[in-house]
């Protein structure tokens, strides 16, 4: 069933099946999907605006650089006090807002690989650092075969604001790799992974098929060295960069506007003093030739 983190269970033929498992910040949506989250909390009350200002800053430098291990720690850390002691019910019902925020900024183009992958009869998996929730959530609205997160603990219908398992972070993938992999039949030897940041080798490694997506400066040199394929769909860097040759060509054009003005008006300047010197040599010559013809009137008389 889609979106309840498995498969049919097991493949129709006998053998081993194949997946494909898609990273969900920057490589199947442009930029964070914790950020449409934090807008619905805020919405909600849950969080203050001061707290959702700083969500955006982390959200737009995760876009630009990548995530760290730090930053991937702090938020699970913060996440878990702010939902500590929230009705389960509550989150559910924050889940139109996100949707509305998440959808439009999915990649066509990755959505086109998930479902090629479904057609050729290999499942597909949102494999994410983000809650269970958030990932069988999308996985339920988009068709997938499931989803794997990060699970919070509940008691009594409410969230305690403790971690439920290991965190879906790093080798953490792996582990759930390996799990729904062991119940689903599905051969990790020929499955494929998207991911686009440093932090997810270990689950790029734990496949045959690896492709990063707009990856960070360090995992575009490793899938240098390994062969892996590259994808480039994010185009808020390549906007700001372009923004900034913009800038820089306005800054040039305006210095060399300002040259020109200064060389014209220095030319204007040193022509004007050259009429002016003509002008008055022209002026001394005259007084002196009347002042001559004065002297030889006077010798005459």
């Amino acid at each position: 069933m889609a979106g309840d983190g498995h498969g049919a269970g097991g493949s129709p033929n006998g053998k081993p099946r194949t997946a494909a498992f898609f990273d969900l910040d920057k490589t199947l949506m442009a930029g964070s999907s914790g950020i449409f989250f934090a807008r619905a909390a805020y919405e909600t009350g849950m969080i203050t605006r001061a707290r959702l200002a700083r969500d955006v800053y982390e959200n737009l430098r995760f876009r630009l650089r990548g995530s760290t291990d730090d930053r991937a720690d702090d938020v699970r850390k913060r996440v878990g006090r702010m939902i500590a002691g929230v009705r389960v019910r509550d989150l559910e019902r924050l889940s139109p807002r996100v949707l509305a925020g998440v959808l439009p900024r999915l990649y066509p183009e990755m959505l086109a690989r998930a479902y090629a992958h479904q057609d050729a009869g290999e499942l597909v998996y949102i494999l994410t650092a983000a809650s269970q929730e958030m990932a069988d959530l999308l996985a339920h609205v988009l068709a997938f075969d499931g989803g794997l997160g990060s699970r919070s603990e509940i008691v009594d219908g409410r969230y305690t604001g403790r971690p439920a398992g290991p965190f879906n972070y790093r080798e953490g993938k792996v582990l759930s790799m390996r799990e729904i992999a062991e119940r689903e039949d599905i051969d990790l030897d020929a499955s494929y992974a998207y991911s686009d940041s440093e932090s997810d080798l270990p689950m790029l490694r734990a496949v045959r098929h690896a492709v990063v997506v707009n990856p960070d400066p360090h995992l575009r040199r490793i899938a240098g060295e390994e062969g892996w394929e590259v994808l480039h769909l994010d185009r808020l860097g390549r906007r700001l960069k372009m923004l900034a040759a913009l800038g820089a060509g306005t800054a040039l054009a305006s210095l060399g506007r300002v040259v020109r003005e200064h060389s014209d008006g220095a030319r204007a300047d040193n022509g004007r003093a050259a009429r002016g010197g003509s002008r008055g040599l022209q002026s001394r010559s005259y007084g002196r030739r009347a002042a001559s013809r004065r002297a030889r009137d006077r010798r005459g008389r």
